[in-house]
């Protein structure tokens, strides 16, 4: 899908002062802060808010044995920590956002990033499970409102040639969130109890909230995001062609990374250790790939996006026959997180563009449909796996990564 200059995720803020000079995103209402250095901080400071939601949201992941003893309870009941945030995120993306349109986002990312904190400490002193689901509710609801507002602000924080960078600088946040937050909130969990873990993880929250207040500007609402707005953006070919790209890869993605240590230890053949190094791994590979891909985002939006699905696809593909050596596997870890580190940016530059007049209403479809597809390709992956075999969720995954790719760049082609 080539993306004009003027339309791609960099340039979307310069299109809109061109074409409204009187309108919503004129250059007398475009708020940026008073100097780079600001600038840069306050784009930090909605990366590690970014980072905070996504360590809360996957931190379960190395805790629900530990959960699950605490409440007595299977892992498979304990496993609705992971699903319920995902699933309430795609709800809250779209009602958040609409219901409080007409609000300041620096407050309303605030207030999130405090319903954030608030939601970790009532999961540490949660005295049953319900609870500790109540708690993960408000974190799904974060999930859905702050990035749906704060993933797209770039372009209002940044001069137009640095909106690409400061994008993928945002983005950086979710192979971040694998690489050390989940790792060191389970080391926390491991030595001073599960509940110490989502303790401390209220920490960061607060320390962003603090960082919000006093390095935003003023974000008021540049155009107010109603179902109208929505329902517009849905109906253009472009949004339709991210929305289904965005679906399949997705799908592809958490239908299979969410079961690769299960196919590390028993078709690999390796100890805890050892995965855990290897996923370390691919979460810094994730990180280059992100950087990569916000930078082809910029001119070659279609065939970066393209690229990640075909890499995702081969390395898939290929995992049932050469993971089970330790080189193989290991090498197809890091191209798979080389890969999938370059599908958040890719996919919301991709619904930017294709609605570069409203990028928060971007933002929204893109939060919804991709919190949506994670619990959906968990869910469906595990279907699998219980079904057949690790081994065939791998090659199930990269079948859906090639349609992605293949759908990508054949309806991406200009008309």
């Amino acid at each position: 899908m080539p993306v004009p200059a003027a339309s791609s995720l960099l340039g979307w803020c310069t299109l809109s002062i061109r074409t409204w000079p009187n309108g919503p995103m004129s250059t007398t209402t475009l708020t940026r802060p008073r100097s780079p250095l600001i600038g840069w901080l306050a784009v930090t400071s909605l990366m590690l808010g970014i980072f905070a939601i996504v360590t809360s949201e996957i931190l379960p992941i190395g805790l629900l044995p530990a959960i699950g003893a605490d409440f007595g309870i299977s892992d498979g009941t304990t496993g609705l920590t992971m699903a319920l945030p995902g699933l309430v995120a795609a709800v809250a993306a779209p009602t958040v956002t609409l219901t409080t349109a007409r609000l300041d986002r620096r407050v309303m990312l605030c207030v999130l990033m405090g319903v954030l904190a608030a939601a970790d400490v009532l999961a540490a002193v949660a005295t049953s499970y319900w609870i500790v689901l109540v708690s993960r509710v408000l974190v799904g609801l974060t999930i859905g409102g702050f990035w749906s507002i704060g993933a797209g602000l770039a372009g209002r924080l940044m001069p137009p040639h640095a909106v690409g960078t400061a994008t993928a600088v945002i983005f950086s946040a979710v192979p971040l969130g694998s690489v050390l937050g989940v790792p060191a909130g389970t080391f926390i969990g491991n030595v001073a109890g599960w509940r110490t873990a989502f303790l401390v993880l209220a920490v960061p929250a607060l320390l962003v909230l603090a960082a919000l207040i006093l390095l935003l500007p003023p974000l008021p609402a540049h155009q107010v995001t109603s179902p109208r707005v929505l329902l517009d953006m849905l109906r253009t070919r472009g949004a339709a062609i991210a929305l289904l790209a965005t679906f399949l890869i997705v799908l592809a993605h958490f239908g299979t990374y969410t079961y690769v240590t299960p196919f590390l230890q028993n078709v690999t053949g390796l100890p805890p250790a050892a995965v855990s190094a290897i996923l370390l791994a691919y979460g810094i590979a994730g990180i280059v790939g992100n950087f990569l891909a916000g930078k082809g985002t910029v001119t070659r939006l279609r065939t970066a996006f393209v690229t990640c699905g075909c890499l995702i696809a081969v390395t898939t593909l290929l995992l049932p026959s050469v993971g089970g050596t330790t080189i193989g596997a290991v090498m197809s870890l890091v191209v798979w997180g080389l890969a999938y580190g370059g599908v958040p940016v890719c996919s919301q530059a991709s619904f930017i563009a294709a609605a570069p007049r409203t990028p928060e209403a971007a933002t929204v479809v893109f939060t919804s449909s991709f919190q949506a597809t994670f619990a959906l390709g968990a869910f469906l992956g595990g279907r699998v796996v219980d079904a057949f075999s690790v081994s065939t969720v791998m090659i199930c995954g990269g079948l859906t990564a090639l349609l992605m790719a293949a759908s990508l760049w054949s309806l991406g082609k200009p008309r």
